[in-house]
């Protein structure tokens, strides 16, 4: 059974730093994609990052290009998606989620749609205060 759980949110000051972590279980990620969502409250879901197994390629939202880093750990089965300059509009529950890289994929490259995802994790929050 193929399971995601989350862990590494909190809260810290504008500026600041956390990393999230992804562990996850039941498949192997060089033939998947994980991604990371985050939902504020009152809005939409919004794709930030993913990883690709294949090729380990990343991809990421223009919102967090050049502050937020997403890797693996082959190790521990683990992505993480380390997080600099935090800013307010960062506040929010963030979700780890994955498919087949044949499904999250678009000439390669992972994309950060929701409907691609079928596997979600419970969620982490994070919180970033002026």
């Amino acid at each position: 059974q193929l399971q995601l759980v989350e862990s590494g949110g909190g809260s810290v000051q504008a500026g600041g730093s956390l990393r999230l972590s992804c562990t996850f279980s039941g498949f192997t990620l060089d033939y998947y994609t994980i991604g990371w969502f985050r939902q504020a409250p009152g809005k939409e879901r919004e794709g930030i990052s993913c990883f690709t197994g294949i090729g380990d390629r990343t991809n990421y939202a223009d919102s967090v290009k050049g502050r937020f880093t997403i890797s693996r750990d082959n190790v521990q089965n683990t992505v993480y998606l380390q997080m600099n300059n935090l800013q307010t509009e960062d506040t929010g529950v963030y979700y780890c989620a994955a498919d087949r890289w044949s499904e999250t994929t678009d000439r390669g490259i992972c994309v950060t749609v929701a409907r691609s995802y079928r596997n979600w994790g419970q969620g982490t929050q994070v919180t970033v205060s002026a």
